[in-house]
């Protein structure tokens, strides 16, 4: 059984995350690259784009092994966790791309706060131009201003639920600045694989 990590690059589908429900052939573009990683004998698949949720019913119907699509599978565990009156917010890179469909193919509710990076930002700029290189300082300021205005303007948010990949790198200036827990897709990938891999534990008398 192999312990490294392999990966599948899939070409052909939008970079910008922006996914139909019924746009079958993107969807057939993952679910082979899906298989070619089942082929090479991994236990567990992991997405990068946090929009994919949109599928994560077609993946786990399709795949032999477990498979989590995004970030986004965090926000019914997180909201159980919270204090009474507390809820999840969202911070995405586009509220425009995420909709109530990808909340409901996960089982999160669907009036959650979301907030975004402006459109205007260097750092939805880098995004939309798939920019191998950031300012990350830059970056860093406008992810935690967005976040900041998500609970300024609703302060019943208790954790944050980043959806974007891109987003991960912020967590802890976002938890500092804003003090709530922050999920990523680091924070899933760790949970996901923490299972796959268990770590052993000793029995004491």
């Amino acid at each position: 059984m192999r312990t490294s990590p392999l990966e599948a690059v899939v070409s052909g589908a939008a970079a910008d995350g922006n996914f139909a429900a019924d746009d079958i052939r993107t969807l057939d573009l993952f679910l082979r690259a899906a298989d070619r990683l089942v082929a090479l004998g991994v236990d567990g698949i992991c997405t990068s784009c946090g929009f994919l949720a949109l599928w994560q019913r077609e993946f786990a119907a399709h795949c032999a092994v477990p498979v989590a699509t995004s970030s986004l599978l965090q926000i019914p565990l997180v909201e159980r966790l919270l204090p009474a009156g507390k809820r999840v917010g969202v911070l995405t890179w586009s509220k425009a791309h995420l909709t109530a469909g990808h909340f409901m193919a996960v089982g999160a509710p669907t009036d959650l706060p979301i907030g975004d990076v402006p459109a205007d930002s260097a750092f939805n700029r880098n995004m939309s131009l798939a920019n191998p290189v950031v300012d990350r300082a830059v970056q860093e300021r406008e992810v935690v201003a967005a976040a900041g205005r998500l609970i300024a303007a609703h302060p019943q948010i208790g954790a944050i639920v980043s959806e974007c990949t891109n987003l991960g790198p912020y967590s802890a200036a976002i938890a500092r600045a804003c003090g709530v827990p922050v999920y990523d897709v680091v924070t899933l990938i760790e949970w996901f694989h923490a299972g796959l891999r268990p770590r052993r534990h000793e029995a004491r008398d």
